[in-house]
């Protein structure tokens, strides 16, 4: 499975950005996809996750704020993200658990990550 993040940015306090995930060579129909992030200095630390069956969970800093969504048509996941805050400010990484039924926030299990994207908030 190859990932490519893309949408990235820098952006003022309030304002939105949009990320996408285009998702290529995976054959498994059963997977859950999630967002992550990194500061510098901390821990990856899980945003938002999609399953199969487009059961959703979200960190709670980021409840109400972002949404992910998926377009199986184009296999790509996107991650809105509004009202954005500086301590939104990290490396944004998407990556796919295999055999996925509940959609986690863990690291452990997803096997396949992507560049990552990188998103500034001032």
């Amino acid at each position: 499975v190859q990932l490519v993040e893309s949408g990235g940015g820098s952006v003022q306090a309030g304002g939105s950005l949009t990320l996408s995930c285009a998702a290529s060579g995976h054959t498994v129909s059963t997977y859950c996809l999630a967002w992550f992030r990194q500061a510098p200095g901390k821990e990856r630390e899980g945003v938002a996750a999609i399953g199969d069956d487009g059961t959703t969970t979200y960190a709670d800093s980021v409840m109400g704020r972002f949404t992910i969504s998926e377009d199986n048509d184009k296999n790509t996941s996107y991650l809105q993200m509004d009202s954005l805050k500086p301590e939104d400010t990290a490396m944004y990484y998407c990556a796919v658990e295999s055999f996925c039924f509940v959609p986690r926030l863990e690291t452990v299990g997803y096997t396949h990550w992507g560049q990552g994207t990188q998103v500034t908030v001032s």
